[in-house]
């Protein structure tokens, strides 16, 4: 395996493990690289480990055989080589960048030690050392703040409240999940999260982070209020880590910029997942990650037809338990004037389907509760097509597991 043909992985997440993955099943030699001491996992999972339903081993990747860890520090383009922490070099014939995104930590006072570091009990969630920290940090009774009402602050406000902590959850929108969802749908989520014992404000803004000898007391908002907190949570959403690129003179703007072949603007280098950017969209999600690598991989095996044309995103949330928590989402779930939409729900079962018709399209839905139709519902919507004028089918595609 020379240099000049050699595919090299950076990141060994959903994205860059699939990668190397279907590569291998293609006969295309990969090299993936990865700086986690862990074995590969499923980071979408990382609540449920949290939450103590799940081992790390549960939620792990199986890994291809060439599997290497190390901290990639930089990009030689000239040579087509890549420079370790550990001072080795890897050299590369194409290059993908699968570096996935960091947690965004916002400008709080006292979020951050003088050393740059965050406090004691203070964590971000996105990694697996993450979630180990936080497991052996929560205690039944531990009073614990979740800054963000995203998918991510939800997943772990109701992680740690199976923990047997007295959870807050401060949101700086009116409602949670206010990028997926709709408002009744956002309401029968914090029904949910409130019925687990966590309490919520929603309109507030966190101002402060403050520390007693290094380690976290209280979290105080923009009123004044002040919260008293063992441990914090910082669940704000994510960013395209794409330091590297940038660094190695790529094409960057939220993330790294990629055509329909998943080229960076080095034809000998491309990106997928979180870190790529692709017309104009940074999706964040798994479900586009794994598809570009699915395009990517059969590009690199020689099928020069192939491209990646964007995916029609679905968000998914489950989470599993005696207290159950499914919803989904897609497309544009707040209807605009003109459109058509049929909802249907039931209190005493915590459900709720909607989806938003516009020109006989189905162009956006929300399900939360039972989620038996989302695949036809989502099918409808990534197909495009008209639906029929009198209605029927839409109905049924809403009820067809026996309704609700």
């Amino acid at each position: 395996m020379t240099s000049n043909t050699r595919v090299v992985v950076i990141g060994a997440g959903l994205a860059g493990v699939r990668l190397a993955r279907r590569l291998g099943e293609l006969g295309v030699p990969a090299l993936l690289v990865g700086e986690e001491e862990h074995r590969p996992y499923n980071r979408v999972l990382l609540a449920e480990v949290l939450a103590g339903r799940y081992s790390p081993d549960v939620i792990a990747l199986p890994a291809p055989a060439a599997l290497t860890r190390a901290r990639v520090t930089g990009i030689d383009r000239v040579e087509r080589t890549v420079s370790c922490a550990d001072g080795s070099r890897i050299a590369y014939g194409t290059l993908v960048l699968a570096t996935g995104s960091n947690p965004v930590l916002p400008p709080l006072r006292g979020l951050f030690t003088p050393d740059h570091v965050l406090p004691e009990g203070v964590h971000a969630f996105r990694t697996m050392d993450d979630c180990l920290g936080l497991s052996k940090a929560v205690r039944p009774g531990t009073k614990a703040v979740v800054i963000g009402g995203g998918l991510l602050g939800v997943s772990a406000a109701r992680a740690l409240a199976r923990r047997g902590a007295q959870v807050v959850l401060a949101q700086q929108s009116e409602r949670l999940m206010e990028r997926q969802l709709d408002p009744n749908a956002s309401q029968l989520v914090k029904r949910h999260l409130t019925d687990l014992g966590v309490e919520i404000h929603t309109e507030c803004r966190v101002r402060d982070v403050r520390c007693v000898g290094g380690a976290v007391r209280s979290v105080e908002m923009a009123d004044g209020y002040a919260l008293d907190a063992d441990l914090v949570v910082v669940a704000c959403g994510v960013h395209p880590r794409a330091g590297l690129a940038k660094e190695a003179g790529l094409a960057v703007r939220k993330g790294v910029l990629v055509d329909d072949e998943l080229r960076t603007s080095d034809p000998h280098i491309r990106a997928i997942g979180d870190c790529a950017q692709h017309d104009g969209t940074v999706y964040g999600l798994a479900a586009p990650a794994l598809e570009q690598a699915d395009v990517l991989a059969e590009l690199l095996a020689g099928n020069t037809s192939a491209r990646y044309a964007g995916t029609r995103a679905l968000t998914r949330l489950t989470l599993t338990g005696q207290d159950s928590l499914d919803l989904a989402a897609f497309g544009e779930t707040v209807p605009q004037p003109g459109d058509d939409v049929v909802q249907l729900t039931d209190h005493t079962r915590g459900t709720y389907r909607k989806v938003v018709v516009r020109d006989d399209r189905l162009v956006g839905g929300v399900l939360v509760g039972e989620l038996g139709t989302v695949g036809a519902l989502a099918r409808a919507w990534e197909g495009a097509e008209p639906l029929p004028s009198d209605g029927g089918p839409l109905l049924h595609l809403l009820t067809n597991d026996g309704g609700s």
